[in-house]
């Protein structure tokens, strides 16, 4: 019997939250007691852990130590260089894409400027007519 549960909530947590909480809606209305007794599992267990608190990887309940950690240490550690440097890269396209919305800015800004002060002051900004040819 045990086994037969055991491997109930493994296949799951292969599953994720969806197959949880079908199972415990499912069973509350077949047989309430019974989910009630899914809900207070899934609550001791902390497998209804808000998404926010496993910082958005999987269903928060892994059986590892670290959610990151594949048991590999040469992968491991490729894998953290692989991440440094692409963040790397995103705060340096992000600067890139910074420096050219300020460019494209200040030549707004002096296009508007040129114009402003070609135009007839009488005309209160706006542009002079061009002759009709």
């Amino acid at each position: 019997m045990w086994r037969f549960l055991k491997r109930v909530e493994e296949t799951l947590d292969d599953y994720g939250r969806p197959a949880w909480l079908a199972l415990m809606v499912a069973s509350l209305i077949l047989v309430w007691p019974i989910g009630l007794a899914v809900l207070g599992y899934m609550i001791w267990s902390g497998r209804m852990g808000s998404w926010k608190s496993s910082g958005g990887r999987g269903c928060g309940w892994s059986r590892r130590k670290s959610p990151d950690a594949t048991g590999n240490t040469a992968f491991d550690a490729y894998r953290d260089a692989t991440l440094k440097r692409l963040e790397e890269e995103r705060e340096a396209f992000s600067a890139f894409l910074e420096q050219l919305r300020r460019a494209k800015d200040q030549a707004e800004f002096d296009q508007f400027m040129a114009n402003r002060n070609g135009a007839d002051p009488s005309q209160n900004g706006a542009p002079t007519p061009q002759p009709a040819s």
